[in-house]
């Protein structure tokens, strides 16, 4: 079982962080970090969730930040054609689309 630091509810103030599951919720989590997080919160990812999971995440998910987005893709040597935020210029995304 993947213990969630409590340090992490300021990543997750949008939810009730004490029914987070990390084993039920891996690519919000994942998400919510990969976005985020700081160097402490990105190791704790690294050392809990597998590099196919993370890469998984960002090529599904549709909210990233195009600046994590670009600097993900370049850590895990992604083709950026593949990343769905990338896809769209960044005026094209309502307010608040970004978590």
């Amino acid at each position: 079982m993947i213990k969630i630091p409590k340090e992490f509810k300021t990543y997750f103030w949008d939810i009730d962080f004490s029914k987070l599951d990390a084993s039920k919720s891996p690519q919000f989590i994942i998400k919510r970090v990969l976005d985020r997080g700081n160097v402490k919160s990105i190791e704790w990812l690294f050392n809990n969730y597998k590099d196919r999971e993370m890469i998984d995440t960002i090529l599904s998910i549709r909210d990233f930040s195009q600046v994590s987005a670009n600097f993900w893709a370049k850590v895990f040597k992604l083709d950026k054609s593949r990343i769905p935020v990338l896809q769209r210029p960044p005026e094209e995304y309502p307010w608040g689309m970004i978590s």
